[in-house]
């Protein structure tokens, strides 16, 4: 249905930055809200930022200040810039989509994930 590969993680001193990419495939209409989520070792998945397909943010009180997400419709392809990260940045760092079908409830996909290392 539809494929998110996310690009751009890797390896940064605090206090750099990263941009990070998804780029989505497949059944990519009527996809609303993208997002960023992130996993740190031994911790849940929590959220970083949602932007819905008017254009509404949200962000985690954590990254609020930041990183920005955006979108770009004609490339597929939602970013986020992250600027002024910090060691607890680190995480493996997932895109997903919210899609809502004609038949059915909405319908969540997730990438496979990017690796985001911060070192202090």
């Amino acid at each position: 249905q539809v494929q998110l590969v996310e690009s751009g993680g890797g390896l940064v001193q605090a206090g750099g930055s990263l941009r990070l990419s998804c780029a989505a495939s497949g059944t990519i209409f009527r996809i609303n809200a993208m997002g960023w989520y992130r996993q740190a070792p031994g911790k849940q998945r929590e959220l970083v930022a949602t932007i819905t397909s008017g254009g509404i943010t949200n962000y985690a009180d954590s990254v609020k200040g930041r990183f920005t997400i955006s979108r770009d419709n004609a490339k597929n392809t939602v970013y986020l810039q992250m600027n002024g990260l910090k060691p607890e940045d680190t995480a493996v760092y997932y895109c997903n989509a919210d899609r809502l079908p004609p038949i059915g409830s909405r319908i969540n996909y997730w990438g496979k994930g990017t690796l985001v290392t911060v070192s202090s």
